[in-house]
């Protein structure tokens, strides 16, 4: 059967929430949030990210080092580790909710505005993952720009630059937020909610049904062949 405008809406927005949700993990893993360039040795490169730093040698090794403490980290780093994990948690319960109230999702039991409320639910939390995404990576890449140009460190100093983690994570927010744009708007396409033929009570059968009222005239009854006595 081929799928309505509503169906199509739905399928959309949930492959884009996943796409956003998938950048959005592969952003907290990896390590290059920040990048600095040591002009004294153009063959080293360092890397900082949400759990380790990286120094990446030409030719030689990529060494990484995790933190070892969290308090250590500079804030926006300590927000940016909760707020990403708290936006794969709300993505994935968003896709989860979503699927269950998407037209490809077939329950007899389920109502149809049972599984509108669950596709405006499903986009709520996919926002809310969009939000939690976009602000920790604009965040670190507010505090680079500020510690990039200011005046109070010395020029000789090497400076911190984007990573290209950081337009991965903005990629990732774009897409949450239109998935969940998509699977709201979905939700108000449709018909009303309609009593399906499963939920609806079953018919009285023809034998259960009324006897017609007798006119008190005498009708004769053929008796059957087969009928002995």
């Amino acid at each position: 059967m081929a799928w309505s405008f509503q169906g199509k809406a739905q399928f959309g927005g949930l492959l884009l929430s996943l796409l956003g949700w998938v950048c959005s993990c592969v952003t907290t893993a990896l390590p290059q949030w920040k990048t600095l360039n040591l002009e004294l040795n153009e063959m080293e490169t360092w890397i900082m990210g949400l759990w380790e730093v990286c120094v990446n040698q030409e030719e030689v090794a990529t060494v990484c080092q995790a933190f070892e403490s969290f308090l250590s980290l500079p804030q926006e780093l300590q927000v940016s580790r909760i707020l990403m994990v708290a936006s794969h948690g709300l993505g994935l319960l968003g896709l989860l909710l979503s699927g269950l109230g998407s037209e490809c999702c077939q329950f007899h039991r389920i109502r149809w505005a049972f599984k509108r409320w669950l596709c405006i639910l499903g986009g709520t939390l996919e926002a809310l993952a969009s939000a939690t995404t976009l602000f920790p990576v604009s965040w670190v890449a507010y505090t680079t720009i500020q510690d990039f140009w200011d005046v109070s460190i010395p020029e000789i100093v090497p400076r911190w630059e984007f990573g290209d983690v950081l337009y991965l994570g903005w990629a990732a927010g774009i897409f949450l937020a239109l998935g969940g744009l998509l699977l709201s708007f979905s939700a108000c396409l449709g018909k009303e909610d309609v009593p399906s033929p499963w939920m609806s009570s079953p018919t009285a059968p023809s034998s259960c049904a009324p006897a017609e009222e007798s006119d008190g005239s005498f009708q004769q009854i053929p008796r059957s062949r087969n009928l002995f006595i």
